[in-house]
């Protein structure tokens, strides 16, 4: 084997949130000895949507095939693991029970340390595996299917949410546009190549600003106005470009995740900034953050598109700094569907 020491720290993780069967082994929380993903997108896609319950039930089925891979991929066994890493939330009930139960099990047989993981800390500790050199405080955006949350990384594991969605999380609205412009599900990845296609000038689609914080989101009126344009068009008998409908959403939304972060780095004096989560996977996101922060002297930090989506392994690297800072989760560690990130 060969590929650790006796110092090093190997993390066996878990992740079963909400669609993803995944398993990973991270070694001293930013080297991927192996990191097995099995989605069930194709399951879900006949239903425009995530059905919990086949979600689920596909765990069972491929949760113990996927972590004895990942455990072959490293070329280890459960005797050479260190801790088990799992999700504990936030995510769907049914779904992270599966991961949870699984290394309950685990940590009992092998007699190793049981770290229970916030799902939106494993996003956020992605950067620590693409980026060996970065190290907190940085201010980052998470936004994905089900958050849209700005917040201030103080150090490992210690965070501050300064800003979040007061309604749709941004993948959940481009999801939700997907299927009204008719491009089905998953809709990010739809959308974000239709609308190389379209004109993001098109429509001037509105940018919501919430009075009371001006680092939270709101899309839900963003969604509303895409609605009630295709109901206009289809009144008036007129067609619509479904590639300009897609890229004047997604410019809309794309301004606002932009301006707020940003001006979050700014006031908060920080000169580094990082994405996570599946909506930053999105390449006219990344473009536009990129060049923004080019011109105002921002460090920028992306993880591959891979590391944005649900995987085990960014769950290995948060599980790596609990484990290191003395965490550990009983045997009463329970899933928990909504559950808060450090303590908001």
């Amino acid at each position: 084997m060969g590929q650790y020491d006796d110092k090093d720290v190997l993390i066996l993780a878990i992740e079963t949130s909400c669609d993803e069967t995944a398993a990973s082994v991270v070694k001293n929380g930013r080297k991927v000895l192996s990191n097995v993903i099995y989605t069930q997108i194709a399951l879900h896609t006949r239903f425009g949507g995530v059905v919990p319950e086949i979600a689920s039930r596909k765990h069972i089925e491929k949760i113990n095939q996927v972590i004895r891979e990942a455990l072959d991929q490293a070329g280890v066994t459960l005797a050479d693991i260190t801790a088990v890493a799992v999700t504990c939330g936030p995510g769907l009930v049914g779904a992270l029970l599966v991961g949870v139960s699984e290394a309950k099990a685990i940590s009992f047989a092998a007699g190793i340390p049981l770290v229970g993981v916030h799902h939106i800390s494993g996003h956020i500790s992605a950067n620590y595996i693409q980026y060996e050199e970065l190290e907190p405080p940085f201010v980052c955006l998470v936004a994905s299917g089900g958050h849209s949350h700005l917040v201030v990384v103080r150090d490992y594991g210690q965070y501050e949410i300064i800003g979040r969605t007061r309604d749709d999380a941004a993948g959940e609205a481009f999801d939700k546009v997907a299927r009204a412009i008719g491009l089905g599900y998953p809709g990010g990845p739809k959308i974000d190549k239709i609308a190389r296609e379209g004109n993001p000038d098109a429509i001037p689609f509105p940018r919501a600003r919430v009075a009371e914080n001006e680092y939270d989101f709101s899309f839900s009126g963003l969604k509303s106005a895409v609605l009630n344009y295709l109901n206009s068009c289809q009144m008036k008998g007129e067609n619509y470009s479904q590639a300009d409908v897609a890229a004047s959403f997604q410019k809309a939304v794309i301004d606002v995740l932009v301006e707020h972060s940003l001006h979050a780095v700014k006031q908060y004096g920080y000169d580094k900034f990082a994405i996570a989560g599946g909506v930053a996977s999105n390449s006219s996101l990344r473009e536009n953050f990129e060049r923004e922060c080019a011109e105002q002297n921002i460090a920028f930090y992306s993880p591959s598109p891979l590391l944005c989506t649900d995987n085990a392994a960014m769950i290995g690297a948060a599980g790596y700094y609990e484990y290191i800072r003395g965490v550990r989760s009983g045997y009463d560690l329970n899933a928990v569907p909504n559950l808060k990130l450090g303590g908001n």
